[in-house]
């Protein structure tokens, strides 16, 4: 491991949100992760209203998956109640254009850790999904 002069890891970022954005970083960590928070809703049309129209994620095992596919996979997840084991931590957000903001921050579901980036956008409409990507970290 590389370590810097104050002794933290040099390969990892320094990743601090502005405070300008500390509201955003807020609202957007609420919704994190994407698709798991039953207060935004659990039906097709709730996940409709999430996502833009090109959405489109990479999975953690690295595939592509249309809104289409995601749509009809949370749809089915939903008609039966299940559990959820995960722990969400290192949020950051950054502006990367008007109204766009990009938020990372690490999932911990049991023993698989992830990072995990969400590319959102503010619209008239609230708050929406334009990209996702899940990445697994190695042991």
């Amino acid at each position: 491991m590389t370590t810097g002069q104050d002794g933290d890891n040099a390969l990892e970022p320094k990743l601090t949100t502005e405070s300008r954005l500390l509201p955003i970083l807020e609202q957007l960590q609420q919704r994190e992760p994407i698709f798991h928070h039953p207060e935004f809703g659990t039906a097709r049309a709730d996940f409709e209203a999430m996502t833009e129209l090109d959405f489109w994620e990479v999975g953690a095992s690295g595939s592509r998956y249309s809104r289409e596919y995601v749509l009809d996979v949370l749809e089915e997840r939903y008609r039966q109640p299940f559990e959820d084991d995960w722990q969400t931590s290192d949020f950051h957000c950054r502006e990367i254009a008007a109204d766009n903001y990009l938020l990372t921050y690490t999932l911990q579901q049991g023993r698989r850790k992830t990072r995990r980036a969400t590319l959102w956008r503010h619209t008239v409409q609230g708050w929406k999904i334009v990209y996702h990507q899940g990445t697994v970290v190695a042991d």
